[in-house]
């Protein structure tokens, strides 16, 4: 397949140029420095190679019966065709099949229960589980420690993965498929790593499920996974030291959420498309001391939301050299926020690059380096950074923030009118919001988008 690309972030402070920009960006499908799988595509589901020795079992047989008859260490080999669940695995085995071959759900509970440290399961397919969500009735359920999941396709199921009171889980190149329809909250879990710690979900796809959730989990790595037509790419909840990595989020309520959570990383992630009222590529609550570094931001409601953040007086937030691209608003605080850096972001055709609401303003935040499309600044000296501070007094910014109803005229004359005039007539000069004291005159070679 041919790719369409475009290397965005050279000399975009032009308006024609940014216009440019916006027509590549909106069919965005993939951006990283590390590109994650494209999703459906028959390389994506290619099963982990066969063990070398293994024994096979039979299309229609008892699964349950093999594994109980296994000993410890004993490769199991399913060969095409259907098999039935409940299966529990009490044994330190792997279970390895190609995707024809499925194991299938007796209708309730969970199809799979993997209780033996050190098992693996490879390469198959799980088709349903049970419909209770009391229950959690999942494809696949982990509670031991050093389980391997890799290669497996679910679908059907109420739950996709669950990994629970579990350490050093690996969970790779899985593809779990939703119902894609319906409403969002009626729908369960793509992955969920529930007090799970020391692990990595890496390469899965997760198309039109609920939430991959991560919650009292730390110490975990997600990379290189794509979220897509789900409610949260990834919910974080009361989990630390955790890095997140190469994701690809799109056409998602919201990207990525963070809440009550510290130490997180994320890194060269593609937020897009957070659309709706509560539409946001990352959210923020009562966490800190976050690094977010090096993502794209196209094309959502909110860029970031961010509701006292950070809550720990001794804690702090850094931004740096993101790419906040064709959104209403590129960042929202829902109260004047402190202890926040921004550092060489871009900020290219957003509706509004800052908003605060209840009439608040971000100059306890440090800005600093940043490059804005609407700087009408000069570089005298010619170091690539405005002689004179960008500053952010917009009017029609000011009064959404104060006035949330507002955001029915957004994009009418009437905002923009309003922002005309108190440009013209200082005596209803808006309040200043945002002061970079160095903003960068052109934004910087940033990334290479997949605009497949």
């Amino acid at each position: 397949m041919s790719r369409s690309t475009a290397r965005v972030g050279l000399e975009l402070n032009a308006r024609d140029h940014a216009c440019v920009c916006f027509l590549v960006l909106m069919t965005v499908a993939a951006c990283a420095t590390r590109t994650p799988p494209p999703l459906d595509e028959a390389a994506a589901l290619a099963p982990p190679s066969r063990p070398n020795d293994c024994e096979a079992v039979a299309a229609g047989a008892s699964l349950q019966a093999a594994v109980d008859g296994a000993a410890d260490g004993t490769a199991l080999c399913l060969e095409p065709g259907s098999y039935f669940g409940p299966l529990i695995v009490t044994k330190r085995l792997e279970i390895w099949g190609p995707r024809e071959a499925v194991i299938r759900s007796a209708g309730v509970g969970t199809t799979i229960e993997v209780e033996a440290d050190g098992a693996s399961l490879a390469g198959f397919t799980v088709d349903g589980s049970g419909g209770r969500f009391d229950t959690l009735d999942a494809a696949v359920h982990v509670v031991a420690d050093d389980v391997r999941v890799e290669g497996l396709s679910v679908q059907n199921a109420a739950f996709g993965l669950l990994i629970e009171k579990s350490n050093r889980a690996t969970i790779l190149r899985n593809v779990v498929q939703g119902p894609d329809e319906g409403p969002l909250g009626l729908r369960g879990d793509g992955i969920r790593l529930w007090e799970t710690r020391h692990s990595e979900v890496r390469d899965n796809q997760i198309i039109g499920c609920r939430d991959m959730v991560i919650w009292y989990s730390s110490n975990n790595r997600l990379v290189g996974n794509s979220v897509v037509r789900s409610r949260y790419g990834t919910h974080f909840m009361y989990s630390h030291e955790n890095h997140v990595e190469g994701n690809r989020y799109v056409d998602n309520v919201v990207g990525i959420f963070i809440m009550y959570s510290r130490n997180l990383t994320l890194r060269d992630n593609l937020l897009a498309r957070s659309s709706g009222p509560g539409g946001m590529g990352l959210g923020i609550k009562e966490s800190g001391n976050l690094s977010v570094a090096d993502n794209a931001f196209i094309a959502n409601t909110k860029g970031v939301y961010m509701d006292t953040a950070p809550l720990e007086p001794d804690d702090f937030n850094t931004f740096e050299n993101n790419a906040f691209f064709h959104s209403d608003v590129a960042v929202l605080m829902h109260s004047s926020e402190d202890r926040n850096a921004f550092l060489g972001n871009q900020f290219v055709s957003n509706h509004s690059q800052l908003q605060v609401e209840g009439g608040g303003n971000a100059l306890g935040v440090d800005w600093n380096g940043n490059s804005f499309d609407d700087y009408a600044g000069y570089d005298m000296d010619r170091d690539g950074f405005g002689d004179i501070p960008y500053e952010l007094r917009r009017l029609s910014s000011q009064l959404e923030s104060t006035y949330p109803q507002l955001q029915f005229f957004r994009g009418a004359i009437t905002l923009e009118l309003l922002d005309a005039i108190s440009s013209l007539f200082p005596m209803i000069e808006p309040e200043t919001t945002l002061i970079d004291p160095r903003p960068r005159m052109s934004a910087v070679d940033w990334k290479i988008i997949d605009a497949r």
